[in-house]
């Protein structure tokens, strides 16, 4: 079964990169894999760290959100916003909403016994939106620094895919087991066996990069502005394990009035290699040496060592190396400015 997007020329001029995914979504699909036994190189000791994190209380969520199937829509938001925001819209959903979500879900797979209360139980319902509050706090947020590092690398490769090889390449390369571009539809094979047509009418496709979503793509035909589709964040990265969340300073990585001494830990020159790669995520060899105004080799040999010390990643696309900050580079950056930097903290 297919589920076909139709696209005009306005379309695929709007089509665009999203730079993070939906929190509610991403966490969703996290929970799914927490579930799951596939890809045991990318994500089981991510697996066994997050149920060590996990209290009784995660146990709705995930009953409400099976490794195979459908999640109640009202849970897995694709609105943008951080977390905590969207959290509490989920709080304050209407009953029939939630009502008409359990319904739909009931039609299409077995669901708790408890579920069915939901909509006129209030206690129930609370104990429900504390569970996800908690499976957030202990899935989501301690991850989401790696998650904006990984997701602005692979933005920074699908954009270079764009000004190499057109519209046609990036969806072309997706997602090349679920995802076929047959001009001028986008053919997607749906893990739930969704099929149908969407056709976008001008309005373009936003395309979310996930980090946990590399097994199915999952799509919001009905988000506005504009309609979503997930594929997997990274381009050759998918077999490699999935890092661990980082430990917190016990100042915090933002710390007020933190000294600026980071050109004296690491060096000046390697220092401003760290804060270009962490303000232009995805930048090449090349381009960083320009940015910085040494010789590419030079920039070559400090990326290696950023990359040894864990403050940085390197993905490949082709024969070129694309640099993105890692969650530990943009808490020492943080230190040293003394300022929040994009993808740290939720």
């Amino acid at each position: 079964m297919v589920y076909r997007i139709h696209f005009t020329v306005q379309d695929l001029a709007r089509t665009r990169v999203a730079e993070l995914p939906p929190p509610l979504w991403e966490l969703s699909t996290a929970i799914r894999v927490l579930q799951d036994r596939n890809h045991p190189v990318r994500f089981d000791a991510w697996r066994r760290n997050a149920f060590a994190g996990l209290g009784p209380q995660a146990r709705m969520v995930l009953d409400l959100t099976p490794p195979r199937g459908w999640a109640p829509g009202f849970l897995a938001t694709s609105g943008a916003g951080s977390p905590q925001e969207l959290l509490e819209q989920v709080r304050s959903t209407p009953e029939s909403r939630i009502r008409q979500s359990l319904a739909f879900l009931a039609e299409r797979q077995p669901l708790p016994p408890w579920a069915h209360r939901l909509p006129g139980d209030r206690d129930l319902l609370l104990q429900l939106f504390d569970s996800l509050e908690h499976v957030c706090t202990r899935l989501l947020t301690p991850l989401w620094p790696q998650i904006g590092s990984l997701t602005a690398a692979d933005r920074g490769a699908r954009m270079r895919q764009v000004f190499t090889g057109g519209t046609e390449s990036l969806l072309t390369s997706l997602n090349p087991r679920r995802i076929r571009w047959n001009p001028p539809v986008l053919e997607v094979a749906m893990a739930s066996g969704l099929d149908g047509h969407l056709h976008l009418g001008g309005r373009g496709l936003l395309l979310v990069p996930s980090v946990f979503g590399i097994e199915a793509p999952v799509i919001a035909p009905d988000a506005e502005p504009q309609p979503l589709l997930t594929y997997p964040a990274g381009l050759d990265q998918h077999v490699r394990a999935l890092p661990l969340p980082l430990p917190a300073s016990p100042a915090g990585p933002t710390a007020p009035g933190a000294p600026s001494s980071l050109a004296s830990l690491l060096g000046l020159t390697r220092a401003s290699v760290l804060n270009a790669i962490a303000e232009h995520p995805g930048c090449s060899t090349k381009e960083l040496a320009a940015l910085v105004g040494i010789a590419p080799a030079s920039a070559s040999e400090h990326a290696t060592t950023l990359r040894e010390a864990g403050l940085i990643s390197t993905a490949r696309h082709r024969n070129t190396a694309l640099h993105s900050p890692t969650g530990l580079g943009i808490s020492l950056l943080n230190a040293g400015h003394g300022t929040p930097r994009p993808g740290e903290g939720l």
